[in-house]
């Protein structure tokens, strides 16, 4: 150290005092440009904290959430927007210690926040506590529901100080939310979902009091053909009057209406005494619709079509609803303004549409489906001539189900073209095995839908399988109904060419039940034309329909078609419809559709 010393004592007696002062004076500048750099990269850093900060409180201010931080001697440290305005604290307020007035409600007591805050104020670091589904209440204004939370933190392990959090969630908005998702948003009424979450615990009950229940669906008719001629802002006006009648009329602990969808309204009725007063309930709400609409000065005239579906207090409530929604649709095919409940009676089999649906596929593969055969009878030699084909379904749960319940849901789900490729297949190998078995040649039909038709290469597909069974294709015909040829008659007729190209026949069925007007007749290449069984039921007593039928047949004749006549019951018919000229008849007179085996005996 002395040596150190005795050099800088040297060194100085060689530099002038200007120079030394100048060497101090850069020893100076030079500790102050180290400290003022430090300086500058803390505040640096300051600015870039300070900045996170009002980021964060930013994040906070936005949140549906109040915050609310304070100190352990409940001074504010910080408070978001939200929790300003829920706390009804003036937007510049600081460090407010106080919440007078401001209470909420725990286990039936009211506390003041500041009593609540106080009561955890001792927990221990990181203790959190919830108050959910509690009552705000503030300078004793309107009562709002909350979910509450208080978390304690130590600030300074060292001194002991600790803060509390306090974070409030606004149910309301959920509430608001909630009533938006289960109403209507033109009539505010309840809406499906609503229906739905009600019936749930409704079911649940019934079995209690084993009374009375009607669900009642109505459907104002028409109601797009009105929506295209009166306009989308006056059909919105007849549905908002509507449900406000509904509603004002279903103003009771017993009943409650539901808007479900666009033009249907549900009510449920409960404690029912007597099932009339539903029938007199429902003919009031259509009585008062048919006059209650008037716009400028023109009453406009409204029917509903309705459906019920009534629980009698004992059984399964499974499915009520879809029944409901079943009478409706029955209603509506009655026509305008008609009523019809549900009535399990009428049905031997109450049958899962869904089910159905989820098992045709597989029913196909485990030869579920049967084809039945009614024989076609010749009027002049009473001998079978003919055959047509019938599709029947053998389940393992419902057993023999008839057509008109499974072919509607194939249709509605496009499985009809599936299945009918099925039916040819069989009906096919079914004429090949009469051909090597030296059975009776015969024709048979098999019944066909527009779907089908219009469907992808279903000429080339019955030509391929012509081919590959080997038959005969006069041996086959198809049959499609009036109503559906009259639909396209450019397509239909398009594709009735191509078939009969491949030499199979054409049957007209239901013939009488659609257009029956001679002059579509001539435009389609028909081989044959069944009369449908309603236009034969009184032909013993009605001269009318007798009148008709023999016009039916003389025509079909000088289109040189064959006349099948469909529903035959008994002697007295088949000698009437022999007089007249009929070829071929085909009912229950001669036979039911028969499974092949029985049916072949008949070929014998």
């Amino acid at each position: 150290m002395s040596s150190l010393l005795e050099y800088l004592d040297t060194v100085l007696k060689y530099l002038s005092p200007d120079m030394i002062y100048g060497l101090l004076f850069l020893f100076i500048l030079l500790i102050g440009m180290y400290f003022y750099s430090r300086f500058r990269r803390k505040k640096e850093l300051l600015g870039i904290i300070d900045n996170k900060i009002k980021v964060f409180q930013k994040a906070l201010d936005i949140s549906r959430d109040g915050m609310l931080l304070l100190s352990d001697k409940q001074k504010v440290l910080y408070i978001n927007t939200f929790m300003k305005k829920l706390l009804n604290i003036e937007q510049n307020s600081k460090n407010k210690s106080h919440f007078s007035g401001i209470k909420v409600k725990v286990k039936n007591e009211w506390l003041s926040l500041y009593e609540l805050i106080e009561i955890n104020s001792t927990k221990k670091d990181g203790h959190k506590v919830s108050y959910l589904q509690v009552d705000l209440m503030v300078d004793k204004k309107a009562i709002i529901p909350i979910n509450l939370f208080l978390e304690t933190y130590l600030l300074d392990s060292k001194h002991n100080l600790k803060s509390q959090f306090l974070v409030i969630h606004d149910l309301r908005v959920e509430e608001k939310h909630k009533q938006s998702e289960f109403r209507h948003p033109l009539t505010h009424l309840p809406n499906q979902a609503n229906l739905v979450h009600d019936l749930t615990a409704l079911y649940a009950k019934l079995h209690l009091n084993q009374k009375k229940l009607a669900f009642i669906l109505i459907n104002i008719d028409d109601f797009s053909t009105l929506q295209s001629i009166l306009g989308y802002e006056q059909m919105n006006k007849i549905l908002v009057k509507f449900s406000k009648y509904l509603k004002d009329i279903s103003n009771t602990d017993t009943m409650r209406v539901y808007h479900t969808y666009y033009n249907n309204f549900f009510i449920r009725v409960s404690d029912i005494e007597d099932e009339n007063e539903v029938y007199e309930f429902v003919k009031q709400i259509q009585k008062q619709l048919a006059s209650f609409y008037k716009m400028e000065d023109v009453k406009l005239y409204l029917t509903a079509s309705v459906g019920i579906s009534i629980y009698k207090g004992k059984g399964s409530t499974r499915n009520l609803l879809d029944k409901t929604y079943k009478s409706l649709i029955q209603a509506q095919s009655l026509g305008n303004g008609r009523v019809h409940e549900f009535a399990p009676e009428l049905s031997e089999n109450d049958y899962d549409a869904l089910l159905l649906h989820n098992e045709m596929h597989q029913a196909i593969e485990k030869k579920q489906f049967e084809i039945y055969y009614q024989p076609i009878i010749d009027a002049k030699t009473e001998e079978v001539v003919s055959a047509e084909a019938l599709i029947r379904w053998n389940h393992p749960e419902y057993g023999l189900i008839p057509p008109y319940i499974f072919i509607p849901i194939m249709e509605k789900t496009g499985f009809i073209t599936e299945i009918g490729q099925y039916v040819l297949d069989e009906v096919l190998k079914q004429q090949k095995r009469w051909e090597v078995f030296k059975f009776k040649q015969i024709d048979v039909s098999i019944n066909i839908t527009l779907f089908e038709i219009e469907g992808e290469n279903f000429v080339k597909n019955v030509e391929e399988k012509l081919q590959y069974h080997n038959v005969d294709p006069s041996l086959i015909k198809f049959e499609i109904t009036e109503g559906s040829a009259m639909i396209s008659e450019e397509s239909t007729q398009k594709h009735f060419k191509e078939i009969k190209k491949l030499g199979i026949g054409i049957s007209l069925d239901d013939f009488g039940t659609g257009y029956t007007s001679f002059s579509y007749m001539k435009k389609f290449p028909a081989d044959v034309l069944k009369i449908d069984k309603t236009m034969v039921d009184y032909i013993l007593t009605n001269k009318a329909d007798q009148s008709i039928v023999k016009a039916m047949i003389d025509m079909g004749h000088s289109l040189n078609m064959k006349i099948v006549a469909e529903g035959i019951e008994d002697r007295k018919m088949f000698e009437l419809l022999a007089s007249y000229g009929c070829d071929m008849m085909q009912g229950y007179y001669f036979a039911k559709p028969l499974p092949v085996f029985e049916f072949q005996k008949s070929l014998r």
